[in-house]
C-alpha cells in the first residue's frame, strides 16, 4: 500500500457525516475531473481509490505534510487521525504532557476542555472524513459497472476500516451524526445515533465480516492491509467496553472473539537485530519485520509518506534538548511530549519496556512548558533493528501499531479478571515474561499498570482509565490532572469527549453529551 497512488483530487468525496460545511469544506484539488464517472473508468482506478481509504489514515491531505489538508480550519499536523487521536487519548492521561503553547493544547493535560475546543473538533472531523471516505469507495464500487474482479473483497476491507473508526467515535464522542452507503451525500443534515445504536450498528457489521465476507482471513494478505483480525480486535474492544458503552459487561462474548486469534498471531520474541530487545523491535524503522504480532498498522515510509502525525509525532515530539537526534533517526526534535512521574514510576529498571530517556530531566514537572520537566520518551525510533537510520531523516519509516497481539493477551487477562475462564492468567504471565518480568498476581491494578507499561504511546491509556473508573477520580491523580500540579479529580461527564458546538449549531438532529450544556 505504501506504493499505492491516490486520486482523492480526481473525486469529490462530499462529507455526508456533517453538515457543517465551514469545518469540513472538501473539494476536489482538480475540478476538471469532479465526478465518479470521469475519475473510475478502470480497475486500477477503484484500487486507487480505495488506497485512499488507508492513506487518509496516515496523512492529512493530498500534498506532503500539511498540503491541502482535508481538514479545514486546522494545522495539517494537528488533523492527522493518529496524531488527533494521540492528543485525546494520550495527552488526557498520566501518559504524557505536551509543553507546547498551541491554542488548547495545554487544556487536554488540565481535563479543562470546552464545547469548542479545536482539537476535540479536528479529530472528530477526521473520523467523519474517515467515515465519508469509506462510504464513497463502497458506494462507487456497489454500483461499478466495469468488472472489478476483487469488488467484494475489496468493499469489505473499506467496511473493516470503517468500522475501525466507528469504534474510535463510540469510544471518545459516545453518539455521533451517521450516514453509510445508503445515505445520499450531502442532501440534508445527517441523523444522530445514540452511543447503544451505534454498538449495535458495529458488531453487526463486524459478525458480518467474520462469518462471511471476502475479507483475507486472520493474518493473511498484504502488510498493512485489513483482514480478519483487524476486525476481531474492534470486536474485542467494543466487547470489552461494553459496560462503559451500552451498560453490559459482555467479557465473555470478547474471551470468545478473541480465541480466534489463538494459533494466527504470537508475541514477537525472536530477536532479529542487534543491540536491542524483541519488544523494542516493533517500534523501530523495520518494524514491518515483525508481522508475527503486529494484526494491524498505519504504514509509513520516510521517503513516500509525509506526515507530521502518527509515529513521526510520537518520535519528534518526543526528541529535544539532551537527546541526540540522530541516535533515533531523524534531523532535529520537537521537544514536546514526555511523561509524569506517576507514571514513570510504574517500571522496575529491569523491565525491557522501560525505554526513556532520564539524562538531564527532572522526575517532576514543575512548569509544563519546559521539556526537561518530565522523563522523555524512546519507545519508538526511527532506526533500523540493525542500527542503520531509517530512509529519511525529517519523515519516519516506523509502521504504527493500532492492534497487536500482546494487547489481545492483556484483554484476555481482564476478561479472566472480570470472571471469564479463558486462560486469561498464562497471556498476562506470558506478555510480562517477554518484558523480562516474574510472574504476578492478576488484581485489578496489576493489570491496569502491565496495560500502561505495554502499550504507552499507542492510545490506549484514556479508554483503560476510563472502564477502571480512574479517569476522573480523584482517588487516582497524576501531575497537573484537572490543571493543579498534585492533581485532583474532575467532573464525572468529562470521561467522554462533546460534540463540537460547530457541528451542532449547524446539525440540529445532534444531541449534546451530558454535562456539557444543552
Amino acid at each position: 500500500m505504501k506504493k499505492m497512488k491516490y486520486i482523492l483530487g480526481a473525486l469529490v468525496l462530499a462529507i455526508g457525516m456533517s453538515s457543517c460545511v465551514g469545518d469540513l469544506n472538501v473539494t476536489p484539488l482538480d475540478p476538471a475531473l469532479n465526478t465518479a464517472d470521469k475519475a473510475l473508468q478502470t480497475e486500477n482506478d477503484y484500487f486507487a481509490l480505495l488506497a485512499q481509504c488507508y492513506t487518509g489514515f496516515a496523512v492529512s491531505g493530498s500534498y506532503g505534510p500539511n498540503g491541502a489538508n482535508n481538514i479545514s480550519g486546522v494545522d495539517g499536523g494537528f488533523s492527522q487521525y493518529f496524531r488527533g487521536r494521540y492528543h485525546l487519548n494520550g495527552l488526557t492521561t498520566d501518559e504524557a504532557v505536551c509543553g507546547w503553547n498551541d491554542q488548547t493544547l495545554q487544556e487536554l493535560h488540565f481535563l479543562n476542555w470546552t464545547t469548542s475546543d479545536v482539537f476535540i473538533a479536528a479529530f472528530y472531523y477526521r473520523i467523519a472524513y474517515q467515515i465519508s471516505a469509506m462510504n464513497e469507495f463502497i458506494r462507487q464500487a456497489g454500483k461499478a459497472t466495469i468488472d472489478l474482479p476483487k469488488k467484494a473483497q475489496w468493499i469489505a476491507e473499506a467496511r473493516a476500516l470503517r468500522a475501525y473508526c466507528w469504534l474510535d467515535a463510540i469510544d471518545n464522542y459516545g453518539g455521533f451524526p451517521f450516514a453509510d452507503e445508503n445515505n445520499s451525500v450531502g442532501s440534508t443534515a445527517p441523523e444522530y445515533r445514540s452511543r447503544e445504536e451505534l454498538f449495535a450498528y458495529v458488531e453487526n457489521e463486524c459478525k458480518e465480516l467474520l462469518a462471511g465476507s471476502d475479507l483475507y482471513d486472520y493474518g493473511q494478505g498484504e502488510y498493512g492491509r485489513a483482514n480478519k483480525g483487524l476486525v476481531a480486535m474492534i470486536l474485542a474492544k467494543l466487547y470489552l467496553n461494553a459496560e462503559v458503552y451500552v451498560g453490559k459487561a459482555m467479557y465473555a462474548e470478547c474471551a470468545e472473539v478473541l480465541g480466534n486469534l489463538n494459533g494466527k498471531y504470537s508475541l514477537h520474541t525472536a530477536v532479529h537485530g542487534t543491540g536491542t530487545n524483541a519488544y523494542q523491535e516493533l517500534f523501530l524503522a523495520d518494524n514491518d519485520k515483525c508481522t508475527d504480532e503486529l494484526i494491524f498498522v498505519i504504514q509509513q515510509n520516510g521517503a513516500q509518506t509525509a506526515s507530521y502525525g502518527a509515529t513521526n509525532y510520537l518520535i519528534f515530539a518526543a526528541t529535544g534538548d539532551t537527546m541526540d537526534p540522530s541516535a533515533v533517526g531523524i534531523s532535529s526534535g520537537w521537544g514536546g511530549i514526555r511523561t509524569t512521574p506517576e507514571f514513570y514510576q510504574m517500571f522496575d529498571a529491569a523491565d525491557q519496556r522501560e525505554l526513556f530517556w532520564e539524562e538531564g530531566h527532572t522526575l517532576s514537572i514543575d512548569d509544563i512548558s519546559t521539556f526537561s520537566n518530565g522523563m522523555g520518551f524512546q519507545k519508538f525510533k526511527n532506526i533500523q533493528s540493525n542500527g542503520e537510520p531509517g530512509s529519511d531523516k525529517g519523515f519516519v519509516d516506523v509502521d504504527f501499531p493500532v492492534f497487536r497481539y500482546a494487547d489481545a493477551l492483556l484483554m484476555l487477562a481482564e476478561c479472566e479478571l472480570r470472571g471469564v475462564n479463558c486462560g486469561g492468567k498464562a497471556a498476562f504471565d506470558q506478555v510480562r515474561a517477554r518484558a523480562g518480568m516474574p510472574a504476578i498476581e492478576l488484581t485489578e491494578e496489576n493489570l491496569l499498570q502491565e496495560r500502561g507499561r505495554e502499550l504507552y504511546l499507542e492510545g490506549w491509556r484514556r479508554s483503560d482509565l476510563v472502564r477502571f473508573g480512574k479517569f476522573t477520580s480523584d482517588s487516582f491523580v497524576w501531575q497537573w490532572k484537572a490543571g493543579v500540579k498534585d492533581g485532583q479529580g474532575c467532573p464525572a461527564h468529562m470521561a467522554l469527549f462533546p460534540i463540537p458546538d460547530s457541528d451542532r449549531y449547524a446539525n440540529p438532529n445532534l444531541e449534546q453529551n451530558p454535562g456539557y450544556g444543552a
